[in-house]
């Protein structure tokens, strides 16, 4: 049963989370708009697709992404706030132990590890998309519609080769298509051009196609050759991007699906996979460390506890993305790079919280 002091303490922690939030992000939509209002009005973008096709999208999006900051900081704020009011010290007196008065904290923290979860897997990876399509039409183009030289195992034991390709078109220039059987070249078919028609469907077109049975070499030569490619165009031009507008069931999917053909340029989806749940983990992570800094009362105010709370989440921050970096570059696995923070900061608080009075 939840006591009138729970209730007290999940109203105080989730009402100082959403206001930060509310705050933050008018100031950040503000400083936003500022810069990009020049860029608005030269592209006369329509006033609707400002508002519900960008703005609708940037605030879930960066919300989600300094989840933690809000979290941290929000603890730290009136926890500090029970305590220098000497809240903290009369609910201890009353005979509440320290590790029960952790217990609204860590529902609230369990709640918001829902919400995270819930927004980073299904909610924000489609508005992801529609703000990255925004910027890529009206701010900065940055979306390609020509791949060359790809190269990739479109089922196992056969490999797809594509000098040039236009998405616009669905069409590309000299392709080759291999197939392997246990490291032994059986098949090898080499085209001039290559079509897209549809249902995996594809055309080579001015083909050579040799067939190798031991020493021996079966050459034919044709102007076209319908075949099945189990892929379409699209594949060609997925990128590190591509990763945040995936949907949880989708990014699986892809993953499994490139491991599958044996691709090795995964390493970004990995990585936004596991932060997926990484996370949402870092709630219950930057609770523990607000609530083990800021329950002690201390001369000066609260101002101190914020300034350390805002510096360990801006180290906690820059910890993440450097880490994340290590592992799109290879020097490090993205199950480690991504968990590794969460892995220091949880042995910082947990020493921490092993140290206060109770």
């Amino acid at each position: 049963m939840l006591k009138k002091l729970d209730l007290y303490i999940i109203k105080k922690f989730l009402g100082t989370f959403f206001f930060s939030i509310l705050l933050v992000m008018s100031v950040a939509i503000v400083f936003d708009l500022t810069e990009k209002l020049d860029t608005f009005y030269d592209n006369q973008v329509p006033l609707k697709e400002i508002v519900l096709n960008y703005y609708l999208n940037f605030i879930p999006y960066y919300m989600n992404m300094f989840s933690q900051l809000f979290i941290f900081i929000a603890v730290i704020f009136f926890t500090s706030k029970l305590a220098g009011n000497s809240e903290i010290i009369a609910i201890l007196a009353s005979g509440v132990s320290f590790h029960r008065l952790m217990l609204p904290y860590f529902l609230s923290a369990s709640f918001l590890f829902a919400l995270i979860f819930w927004m980073g897997g299904y909610v924000i990876p489609p508005a992801t998309g529609k703000m990255l399509n925004f910027e890529d039409k009206y701010i900065k183009k940055f979306k390609s519609e020509n791949a060359r030289n790809v190269q990739m195992m479109v089922e196992p034991g056969t490999v797809l080769y594509i000098e040039s390709f236009q998405i616009r078109t669905k069409s590309g220039y000299r392709a080759s298509l291999e197939h392997f059987d246990d490291k032994t070249l059986k098949m090898r078919i080499t085209a001039d051009r290559i079509r897209y028609d549809s249902a995996y469907c594809w055309h080579l077109e001015h083909y050579t196609r040799r067939d190798f049975d031991g020493m021996r070499e079966n050459i034919t030569v044709g102007e076209r050759l319908d075949t099945i490619i189990p892929m379409v165009p699209e594949e060609l031009f997925i990128t590190a991007e591509e990763a945040q507008q995936m949907t949880n069931p989708e990014l699986r999917h892809y993953i499994t699906k490139q491991r599958e053909r044996g691709a090795g340029n995964i390493q970004a989806f990995e990585t936004e996979w596991w932060k997926r749940w990484a996370s949402p983990i870092g709630a219950f992570i930057m609770t523990l460390l607000g609530v083990t800094l800021s329950s002690k009362k201390v001369r000066g105010g609260m101002g101190k506890n914020l300034g350390i709370g805002i510096t360990l989440s801006a180290i906690y921050i820059l910890f993440s993305t450097v880490s994340t970096t290590f592992s799109v570059s290879g020097v490090m696995s993205p199950f480690m790079a991504v968990w590794l923070p969460n892995i220091i900061f949880l042995a910082i608080g947990s020493i921490l919280y092993t140290q206060i009075p109770k």
